[in-house]
């Protein structure tokens, strides 16, 4: 049989001839195999042709298969077939992180260097001293906030040893150096505002770690997040013997939700110079109703770099006569009258460096 379309010849060669039942049914079979196979897409048989210009020679016979676009058969499932979803979704990250070590040894090195530490620790961050859990879900963001000045040698020991304790305790935190510019009295305390206020700009961090740049633990069970009550880390440094010095001792590092840290109203901003600040912290805390927690004194050892008292950050006499104060003062000194500007931001592997004018006086005691 012939039949001509475009100028074009088309040979059908018929399966069988006659109306027998068997041809009928050989027909039958030879279209369902033809056009539907098992799972559910259409193909399209193509025969061999001869040109209009008389050629007669036809080209190979070729058998394709095009499949053409269709849905599942299943109507109940509405949409075409995708592929499985292989993605997996993190959990949390356990209460008790299961790589800690406990007790640490801990040295301060007169040869290591910032370099070395880059090299030693800096792999596993991202810019700016950033790190998460790649396995699990982080149980809280923390910002560790350190009020800084003409340090940088301490900075080196801190960061060498605080980044892989951070680390194992499988926070999701980032380390903010908060460097105060010019050599005005130095204000710790509204350094400590000053952090709280830039880490909120990068990221919705629950929880807020203030360290001093000299104290580094001695025990990485030690945890730096936030419980539920204001947190006092440091309890047993080796400059008082590893004994609390007094029990309203609030200093060296601590930890405060970001609920806690806006219920005292931050930090003062009015303690300019050495001593008092801690102690009103503490005063703040009581006066809103909290307790301070602490861990035992084997979790809470820590080792002090030591050093000279910095230039300009001489005891200010001024500063004890303040704390009789803090019930009256606290609710308009903090972080809602706090004063600043940023001059510089530097992100190094290790961490933000961020230098601030927070409008230092002169000594003038």
């Amino acid at each position: 049989e012939r039949f001509t379309a475009d100028g074009n010849t088309l040979n059908l060669v018929p399966l069988c001839k006659g109306p027998t039942l068997p041809c009928r049914l050989h027909m039958v079979c030879f279209l369902v195999v033809l056009f539907y196979s098992k799972d559910g897409t259409f193909f399209v048989f193509t025969m061999p042709y001869r040109m209009a210009n008389g050629n007669n020679t036809y080209s190979q016979l070729i058998k394709e298969l095009v499949p053409l676009e269709t849905k599942t058969q299943n109507a109940s499932l509405g949409e075409t077939r995708m592929p499985p979803n292989t993605s997996k979704t993190l959990g949390p990250c356990p209460d008790t992180p299961p790589n800690l070590l406990g007790p640490l040894h801990v040295e301060f090195n007169s040869n290591r260097t910032l370099d070395y530490v880059r090299k030693e620790v800096g792999s596993i961050l991202q810019e700016g001293g950033r790190y998460k859990p790649p396995d699990c879900i982080a149980q809280q963001k923390v910002a560790i906030i350190v009020a800084f000045r003409n340090r940088h040698e301490h900075l080196k020991h801190w960061l060498y040893y605080l980044h892989p304790i951070l680390v194992r305790q499988q926070l999701d935190y980032r380390v903010y150096i908060i460097n105060q510019d010019g050599e005005g009295v130095f204000n710790r305390a509204k350094l400590m505002n000053t952090g709280y206020v830039e880490a909120l700009k990068e990221y919705d961090y629950e929880c807020f770690v203030f360290s001093d740049i000299d104290l580094v633990p001695m025990n990485d069970r030690n945890l730096y997040r936030c419980f539920d009550n204001p947190r006092h880390l440091a309890v047993a440094m080796d400059k008082f013997n590893f004994h609390l010095p007094y029990n309203g001792y609030f200093g060296g590092v601590s930890s405060l939700s970001k609920d806690q840290y806006l219920k005292i109203n931050g930090f003062p901003n009015s303690f300019w110079g050495w001593g008092g600040e801690d102690d009103d912290i503490y005063n703040r805390i009581l006066n809103r109703g909290m307790s301070i927690s602490r861990p035992d004194s084997v979790t809470g050892k820590y080792r002090m770099i030591k050093h000279e008292r910095d230039l300009h950050n001489e005891p200010n006499p001024n500063n004890p006569g303040k704390l009789s104060q803090t019930r009256w003062t606290m609710d308009k000194d903090g972080i809602n009258s706090l004063k600043y500007s940023v001059k510089d931001i530097v992100r190094d592997r290790l961490y933000t460096f961020i230098t601030v004018d927070i409008e230092a006086p002169s000594i003038t005691w």
